[in-house]
């Protein structure tokens, strides 16, 4: 009897300087298959729920990604970068003391709902054919179209100024760096995302999700029963 193509879902939790390609690459060495790919890109400042599909499973990734995201973290108002997180130096642009927590979440309020979002420079979208990033890494300047996406929720759970404690639900395709940059803009003082944790992707929870070590010794362990 011929055995059913393999296929496989895993849930984990990506470690913070890691590409998501970097958790691909060190499931795909493990499981010694070719079809391994990630349901949606993490940046490598971030932490969070990763999905990866190997085998048969790859089919499902569009699936995923269409899927509403979660994710806790922290935005610093007073201040910015080219990144909008801390991939690029930290410049001063506004003196952010006089902002209340009121005012912070007055602005988030703008930020929440059906919105217009203009995708940073320092994103993986292609224009033109060529990844956006690519050009910001030349210095050249890429007209960049604001994009429609829903923020369910963007919940302000601590304010001690001048970071932002913040949860935010949202659709695919948002930028958490964009929400940082607008909500900066808002408050006339500028802002960027010190960290960034996802923390759901539809129904697959973080809590579910394996730390990427231990995930591989059982893969290990596993192929080591079956030799």
């Amino acid at each position: 009897m011929q055995e059913e193509p393999y296929g496989e879902v895993f849930l984990i939790n990506k470690p913070l300087e890691w590409t998501s390609f970097d958790v691909v690459r060190k499931v795909r060495n493990a499981l010694k298959i070719k079809k391994v790919g990630h349901a949606g890109t993490l940046d490598p400042l971030a932490t969070g729920l990763l999905i990866v599909c190997a085998g048969k499973k790859t089919k499902s990734i569009e699936s995923f990604m269409g899927q509403e995201k979660e994710y806790t973290g922290t935005f610093e108002i007073g201040k910015t970068t080219e990144s909008f997180d801390l991939e690029k130096p930290v410049v001063d642009v506004g003196d952010p003391s006089h902002i209340s927590i009121l005012q912070v979440k007055e602005a988030a309020a703008q930020l929440t709902g059906d919105i217009l979002q203009v995708p940073p420079m320092h994103s993986a979208i292609k224009v033109d054919g060529k990844r956006v990033y690519e050009s910001a890494r030349k210095g050249i300047e890429v007209k960049m179209e604001a994009r429609p996406v829903s923020v369910s929720v963007f919940e302000i759970t601590k304010f001690e100024n001048p970071t932002v404690h913040f949860r935010i639900i949202c659709s695919k395709g948002t930028y958490i760096r964009s929400i940082a940059r607008d909500l900066g803009d808002i408050l006339k003082v500028g802002a960027y995302m010190s960290s960034l944790c996802r923390t759901r992707i539809g129904e697959y929870s973080l809590e579910e999700a394996d730390e990427l070590d231990h995930l591989i010794e059982k893969i290990k362990a596993r192929k080591d029963e079956n030799l």
